[in-house]
C-alpha cells in the first residue's frame, strides 16, 4: 500500500503571483502548501486535490514526480486520474 501512495503523487509548482487573485484562490494555494512563486509541493492524486487544482490552474504547474513535462491544464480543468496515469 505504501508503494501505491508513492506512485500516486503529483508535484504542484506555483508559477504566478497571488497579487490580484481572489481571496478564495489565495486560500486554496495555502491549503495546497504553496506560499511563494517557484515553490513545489507533492500532494496525493485524489479527487479533492484535483478539484483544488482546477480552481487555481492559472497560477500553478502540475506534473508527475518522474516527468519533466507539466500536465496541460486549462483554468477550471481538473487533471483526470486516467490522463495522469497515461502520462507515465
Amino acid at each position: 500500500m505504501a508503494d501505491n501512495a508513492d506512485t500516486d503523487l503529483i508535484e504542484i509548482t506555483q508559477v504566478r503571483s497571488v497579487i490580484g487573485a481572489q481571496q478564495a484562490q489565495r486560500r486554496t494555494l495555502r491549503a495546497l502548501g504553496l506560499r511563494r512563486i517557484r515553490q513545489t509541493v507533492s500532494q496525493p492524486n485524489r479527487p479533492e486535490i484535483r478539484g483544488m487544482l482546477a480552481r487555481v490552474a492559472h497560477l500553478i504547474e502540475v506534473r508527475h514526480p518522474d516527468e519533466d513535462r507539466p500536465l496541460d491544464l486549462e483554468p477550471g480543468q481538473e487533471p483526470k486520474s486516467s490522463d495522469v496515469k497515461d502520462e507515465k
